[in-house]
């Protein structure tokens, strides 16, 4: 199994909408999927638990750190929803090396009946992201294309606690950062020139899509995009004409995204983050 994270220190930049995507696209191509919420908003556990395409764990994702769950029952897509105890795991200190191991034993036991993992995380830099992170193979960070967020990507590399540079070279140096993810990209004159700015700042961290000069990986604004993750609809299930606009222009990237995660990526698509 191969477990994806996604990861910002903003929040709003869409990243349980990607999440939400990826573990659809998942699951329609054959993939046995584990999604888990960490974020105690639950904007991941529920687009899923109102598609119905998931089946939902009988125990919350705080309980994945907590102490022993039961056994998942078998599906081919099972969702363990968020929860507001969630938020008490960081303000019990002495216990959070023992909720990081108990996190990566469960995904250790849930190997074998799944093929890929999609955890969707809190923006706060605590012990959720560090364990997640500490278990994961890949991490894949969407962001907003202002210069708030632009100024994030220095915490996302290098913050003292939760930094993805000092997570691989300290608990886990399997870890790869996929890369870059701009979401609610507009083809306005402002955003042109703050993607422009992004690929010459961090273009070794952007998701090149083929070998086309300056293809990146991104996701648009789109109204159809917001409206499926509200509705838990299927983006490219939705029969408006809006919607099928909407994931034309999105499926390059979720499809690369994926290919990366399963294992198909070529050497230009790898990010590996140096320690």
């Amino acid at each position: 199994m191969k477990t994806l994270v996604l990861a910002n220190q903003k929040g709003g930049v869409g990243k349980s909408a990607v999440a939400t995507l990826l573990a659809h696209y998942f699951a329609q191509h054959g993939q046995r999927v584990l999604a888990i919420d960490f974020d105690h908003q639950g904007n991941f556990s529920k687009p899923l638990r109102t598609s119905q395409r998931a089946a939902v764990a009988t125990f919350t994702a705080d309980m994945l750190m907590t102490g022993n769950v039961p056994a998942l029952p078998h599906s081919h897509f099972m969702l363990v929803p968020s929860d507001r105890a969630l938020l008490g795991l960081e303000r019990q200190p002495t216990q959070h090396t023992p909720f990081a191991r108990s996190l990566r034993a469960f995904l250790a036991a849930a190997d074998a009946q799944f093929d890929v993992c999609v955890i969707d995380t809190n923006p706060n830099p605590d012990i959720r992201l560090i364990a997640a992170l500490a278990s994961a193979d890949f991490v894949l960070s969407p962001i907003q294309l202002n210069q708030e967020a632009l100024d994030g990507v220095t915490a996302l590399l290098n913050h003292e606690r939760v930094g993805i540079r000092k997570i691989k070279a300290i608990l886990n140096p399997k870890l790869q950062l996929i890369g870059l993810l701009p979401t609610m990209v507009e083809a306005t004159p402002f955003q042109k020139a703050n993607f422009v700015q992004v690929i010459q700042h961090y273009s070794t961290l952007m998701i090149p899509i083929d070998s086309q000069p300056g293809n990146f990986a991104r996701i648009p604004r789109r109204s159809a995009i917001a409206e499926a993750q509200a509705n838990g609809e299927v983006l490219w299930e939705m029969k408006k004409t809006a919607a099928r606009e909407a994931w034309k222009e999105t499926e390059p990237s979720i499809a690369r995204i994926a290919s990366i995660v399963t294992g198909e990526q070529t050497k230009e698509a790898e990010h590996a983050v140096a320690a």
